[in-house]
Order: C-alpha cells, then sequence, then structure tokens
C-alpha cells in the first residue's frame, strides 16, 4: 500500500498527527529490519511488515489504553484489512498471554506476534517512542516500567 493511501486511512480513523508520525517511524525501522532479514537469506514479506507497521497503532484512534490493540484491530477488519488486523493486536510489549490478557480486561486469548513480520514490526515499536528511535535496553526498561517487571509482557520476549 502506497504510504499516502495509509497515512490517509490513519487520518479517516481520527489517529492525531503524534500517532502518524510515531506510526511511520516504526515502518521505516521496520523496514529497515526486514530488509536486513532478507539480505541475510531468510524469507519475509518486506511489504506486509510495512504495512503492518503503519497500521500497528490506529487503535489509538479510540483508546490510548492497552485495548488499543485490540481496537486495531476491530478498525482494521471493518475496513476489510483483516491481513493486518494480527499487527495490532499483537504488538504490545512482549507479547500478552491469554492469562496475563484475562487480568489486563483484555479478551482471554493470546496477544502474542506470530509470524516474523509480526515480531519484527512489535519489535520495532520497542525501539520508537513518540517518533524517535531509541536505544535497544531504554526500549526494554520503558516497556518494563509500563507493564510492570513481573509480567510476561513486560520484555520477556525482548531478550
Amino acid at each position: 500500500m502506497r504510504v499516502e493511501d495509509a497515512v490517509g486511512i490513519l487520518r479517516r480513523a481520527g489517529c492525531s498527527a503524534p500517532v502518524i508520525e510515531h506510526c511511520l517511524t516504526v515502518r521505516r525501522v521496520a523496514l529497515r529490519l526486514a530488509r536486513e532479514i532478507e539480505r541475510r537469506g531468510v524469507k519475509i514479506d518486506v511489504g506486509l511488515v510495512g504495512d503492518g507497521a503503519i497500521f500497528h497503532d490506529i487503535g489509538r484512534a479510540r483508546t490510548h489504553g492497552i485495548a488499543h490493540g485490540v481496537e486495531g484491530g476491530k478498525i482494521l477488519r471493518e475496513m476489510g484489512l483483516d491481513r493486518l488486523a494480527p499487527f495490532a493486536e499483537n504488538h504490545l510489549g512482549g507479547g500478552i498471554p491469554a492469562e496475563e490478557a484475562a487480568e489486563l480486561g483484555l479478551p482471554p486469548r493470546d496477544f502474542v506476534p506470530a509470524t516474523l513480520e509480526e515480531k519484527v514490526v512489535a519489535y520495532a515499536d520497542k525501539l520508537v517512542e513518540g517518533s524517535r528511535v531509541v536505544p535497544f535496553e531504554r526500549a526494554v526498561e520503558a516497556v518494563r516500567r509500563k507493564l510492570g517487571g513481573g509480567r510476561p509482557a513486560a520484555g520477556g520476549g525482548l531478550r
């Protein structure tokens, strides 16, 4: 999908300018990672990574809470972009297992990146604060602070 078209979709969904800028930055980081993975001979759908990255936070049009992933999945499915819904749903923390999801008030199912493409987008998102790229260690610490260090979603998959 063309970036201009994706930005238009984000705007129509109600995303703010800072959220859109964040999504564009995550897209740039995710594409850089995906191209490097591809260069090393690993099969990855670089285009899907770019599309998933730009829409990963579309749920922030409805809420900035932890449910923005679930809301993003709903928005993308309503738009007929079902293939991209898992990027919104599964990018939080290091992934949220079903038991923890229920404790957090989310539907009781796993919200864990399943494909390589989803994992690349989730990882890229952790490396971006607002529209700034941050060092890995700082990103992990920020996830732990936000979610609480004892939870699996607080960075267990980020080591």
